[in-house]
């Protein structure tokens, strides 16, 4: 099997810089927005937020590394975070007055140099009162504000950040640059009648859409301009000519359409920069990428301007600047995304619409090239179905088996139907990327977040209905009057309150979703919705129902956990009448503390569990989901009716590292879990019960309503690397991959990765910084994850097959 060892010293050097970069935040964003809104406090929220991207593209600092070959930066160093203040200032405030700076955290720690301190805070000063967060707390009903607090619900990202979970149209930007784009918004302008009573409006869109876009081009001229400036004195020949051709590409790209790989990786870089700029929202994913530029690459090998390995150094030094990007959240959200992760997705493979297999030369090399790079960005996806060439399936393999958690499988074979399903068009269905951890859109056509709303905390949700509504954490009582474990004298009744329970909760999930949409109509991302169709013809952002496709997804955690909680108490105390129902909640209600109270745990946790092929406990899981399929159904999002085909809802199970702040909210559970420990992590069995093997949590899973997933299904499964790493294992390795193509899984990805390692980089993470883990739908460097999130991923269990 291959090493995958980086050949390039250019590579090496610039990924050293990277990774050795400790975590920063950076203000110029903050000031320079800021300055921005004061100016143009009068103007159309279109026209405010274009000037303030256009101030920001023009006074941030740049700088080229010794050694880049893809120039651009977010903030004024390496693994630096922008400030966003529009969208939430009050717990910077709280952690700069209780601890003086972000870097105090038990995770995900930033470091604000002291002398910017004090100018934040005046930052923050102006912003009080005029944030997102500030316009949702000051609507959002006092229900869902329990709800959240309960952590029965989780919509804090959405009201303290913008949307991302986006793929833009990077075909169409590479076909006719951004010059293009400003010219298809002059035309459509030329279209308008002033007397239209949405005249004014649609004018002062397209302006801002002419506005930011002309400052994109002018970002890339600065760098063009210091690219030629560093060359003037650049003493080593190569590298001035390097400096000339970035100097020469930057002064073309992003306005006109390039015509070559290097400058057409050079312009998606650019407006993926900039998307990152605009919003903090995270999950901004650059789709297909060995489809759309594999003509560029094939003519530039075939013409001698490029050969592979200088292609290859091209993308490495691509995947460097997406590892640069970084995004600082509270210490309250930062559990749900563990490990700085940004989830910038990069797909590959997959099915052409004529059934042909879409996997090019390209798709190897970006596979190969991630494989050396050994980096957690970009999030890469790799498209499988029943006719995936031996050979892509194979150098998959081969890259995951090296132990880094890359790339992500994902299934045509049941994505593509379920796209159809909600009504896609057949060739977008066949085009779908993955974006973000698992979810799916279609490029240039989706709108925000098909996975990314509110949590929706199923075990936090059993909690409640055993205890009528009441939350010992926090004192609250929410939806009471549906009893509690000790009048459930059948098992009809338990479910029936579940039902009760479940649909309330999923109600108030879907108003906090409204609560953040209709407040983030006033932070608009222009630049974006110039890149989605059909948003410049219809005159409206993304959040106005600009796009073609409009369907979104909450994320839903601990599926396992409540299916097992109802088998337990299915089979010990409804069935086989073991324990009584006062025994149950005495042992719940102490966290099964004391002899009988263990006893009792320990026969409780023999029961059937999920991810063990059996149907006693797969049926319910099935049974728990469907509760929730009906009461999603009901609702639609904001942009229901304004254009996009949809307007609703999917689901998902990709609920990012939020089992474990929501596990550790939740009391004891009947599966036998005690108190404030980890939910299971996205569909996959709760850690270290599925003991059959892998190939029945395949067919677990494989149960579930999967043609509905268009949210995204998210399965984790661990293997020790002798157990691959092997001609035998990996072997049996490829064979457990078809297996799951053929029982149309949705999803998966593989944590090869020996507990011995793992504990060993807790005990010295200096020596280990570059063992990378599957969290949930993204990767993360083991020794930077807080000790709860280590000892999670610790705790999943080591396949044998």
């Amino acid at each position: 099997m291959k090493s995958f060892q980086i050949k390039s010293e250019r590579i090496k050097k610039l990924r050293e810089s990277v990774l050795s970069q400790t975590p920063m935040v950076c203000i110029e964003r903050a000031r320079y927005i800021t300055e921005a809104y004061k100016e143009n406090e009068a103007q159309p929220i279109y026209i405010k937020r274009a000037k303030a991207v256009e101030k920001i593209l023009r006074n941030m600092s740049i700088y080229i590394k010794e050694g880049e070959l893809i120039v651009g930066n977010q903030a004024s160093e390496e693994r630096t975070a922008p400030i966003f203040p529009e969208y939430a200032v009050d717990w910077m405030e709280t952690e700069l007055n209780d601890k003086g700076n972000f870097n105090k955290r038990d995770g995900d720690n930033f470091y604000l140099p002291e002398e910017h301190i004090e100018e934040l805070k005046e930052i923050i000063g102006y912003w009080k009162g005029k944030t997102l967060k500030d316009k949702c707390m000051a609507v959002i009903p006092e229900e869902v504000k329990k709800a959240s607090e309960i952590k029965v619900i989780h919509g804090e990202g959405n009201m303290t950040s913008g949307d991302g979970h986006i793929v833009p149209d990077f075909e169409k930007a590479l076909r006719i640059g951004l010059k293009g784009i400003i010219k298809e918004a002059e035309e459509r302008f030329e279209k308008i009648d002033i007397s239209d009573d949405d005249a004014l409006r649609e004018i002062a869109f397209l302006e801002s859409i002419i506005i930011i876009n002309k400052s994109i081009i002018e970002f890339g001229e600065r760098y063009s301009r210091l690219a030629y400036d560093l060359s003037e004195k650049e003493t080593d020949e190569k590298r001035k000519k390097e400096l000339i051709k970035i100097s020469e590409i930057c002064k073309k790209v992003p306005g006109d359409a390039p015509e070559s790989f290097e400058e057409a990786l050079q312009m998606i870089w650019f407006i993926h920069l900039v998307i990152q700029i605009e919003s903090n929202g995270h999950s901004a994913s650059l789709g297909r990428v060995d489809q759309y530029l594999n003509s560029y690459y094939m003519k530039d090998i075939k013409e001698g301007i490029i050969d592979r390995e200088y292609a290859k150094e091209l993308l490495q030094c691509l995947w460097i600047k997406l590892y640069s990007i970084l995004k600082i959240r509270s210490t309250s959200h930062s559990g749900y995304g563990a490990g700085y992760p940004t989830y910038q997705n990069v797909t590959i493979g997959g099915t052409n619409s004529d059934f042909t297999d879409a996997v090019n030369e390209l798709s190897f090399l970006i596979l190969e090239s991630v494989g050396e790079a050994k980096l957690t960005q970009p999030n890469l996806s790799a498209r499988v179905h029943a006719n995936t060439s031996e050979r892509f399936l194979r150098e998959c393999a081969e890259v995951i088996s090296t132990g880094f958690g890359m790339p992500a499988l994902h299934n045509d074979d049941i994505i593509i139907p379920a796209l159809l399903n909600k009504g896609v068009y057949y060739k977008d269905a066949y085009n779908y990327t993955m974006v973000g951890c698992v979810e799916v859109a279609v490029p240039g056509k989706w709108g925000y977040r098909c996975t990314g709303m509110t949590f929706l905390n199923f075990i936090k949700a059993f909690e409640l209905t055993l205890n009528d509504g009441f939350d010992k954490r926090t004192g609250y009582i929410l939806n009471s009057g549906n009893g509690s474990l000790k009048d459930f004298k059948e098992y009809k009744d338990l479910w029936e309150a579940w039902e009760k329970n479940i649909e309330y909760y999923t109600k108030l999930s879907v108003v906090s979703d409204k609560v953040a949409d209709v407040n983030l109509l006033d932070y608009p991302d222009i630049f974006c919705s110039s890149l989605i169709d059909n948003c410049i013809e219809r005159c409206k952002t993304i959040k106005e129902g600009g796009a073609l496709y409009d369907i979104i997804s909450g994320l839903q955690v601990g599926l396992a956990n409540a299916a097992n909680s109802f088998a337990a108490l299915k089979k010990f105390v409804y069935e086989d009448k073991v324990f009584t129902l006062e025994e149950i909640k005495d042992a719940l209600d102490s966290n099964f503390e004391g002899i009988n109270g263990e006893r009792i745990r320990k026969v409780l946790e023999g029961a059937p569990k999920y991810g063990n092929d059996n149907e006693y406990v797969d049926s319910i899981a099935v049974d728990v989901y469907e509760t929730y399929i009906k009461e999603i159904s009901k609702y639609n999002n904001t942009r229901y009716g304004k254009g996009p085909i949809g307007g609703n809802y999917g689901l998902s199970t990709s609920g990012i590292s939020s089992n474990v702040p929501m596990g550790c909210v939740t009391g004891a559970t009947p599966d036998g879990r005690k108190a404030w420990t980890p939910a299971a992590e996205g569909c996959s069995p709760v850690q270290g019960t599925d003991t059959k093997g892998p190939t029945s949590v395949l067919n677990t899973v494989s149960k579930l309503p999967n043609i509905l997933m268009t949210g995204g299904q998210l399965l984790n499964v661990r293997f020790t690397p002798n157990l691959v790493n092997n001609d035998i294992g990996f072997e049996k390795f490829v064979m457990f991959i078809k297996s799951f193509i053929a029982v149309k899984g949705w999803h998966i990805q593989f944590n090869i990765m020996s507990t011995e390692t793992l504990r060993n980089a807790q005990k010295n993470p200096e020596e280990y910084r570059d063992i990378i883990v599957r969290v949930a739908g993204y990767c993360a460097q083991f020794v930077t994850l807080d000790p709860t999130t280590q000892e999670d991923i610790i705790s999943r269990t080591e396949q044998r097959f």
